[in-house]
């Protein structure tokens, strides 16, 4: 699993946790921070941390964001550059904003009840 969030997202709101010794989580910003620009590297770093951990070419990899905007265009990138099978974990980390503006309680990672983690 790739998580394309911003440091502070990890550090601030959380990590997946991913299960098994067989799965990784690789963090890895898609954009960065305060400029939002997606990073023009993004892909050729993934692919270095990706081989270097032995990811083997066809190996399934999952990415996820916030809310699953960023982590789809990321799943797209990689596709493009020849990774496949990459998918989008839709609803991301933590999901769509609820009637109060806030995320985390309707849909996603956390409010499915699966593992993560905050520093």
């Amino acid at each position: 699993m790739v998580d394309v969030r911003t440091r502070a997202e990890w550090t601030f709101v959380g990590l997946p946790d991913v299960p098994g010794p067989e799965e990784q989580l690789f963090l890895a910003e898609w954009q960065g921070f305060p400029s939002g620009a997606p990073d023009p590297g993004f892909a050729e770093k993934l692919a270095r941390a990706l081989s270097e951990a032995g990811i083997k070419e066809g190996t399934p990899i999952y990415f996820i964001c916030r809310s699953g905007a960023r982590s789809a265009s990321a799943a797209a990138a990689m596709t493009a550059a020849g990774f496949s099978p990459c998918f989008n974990v839709a609803g991301g980390f933590e999901g769509d904003r609820d009637d109060k503006g806030q995320r985390g309680h309707l849909n996603g990672w956390k409010a499915t009840g699966l593992p993560w983690s905050q520093s």
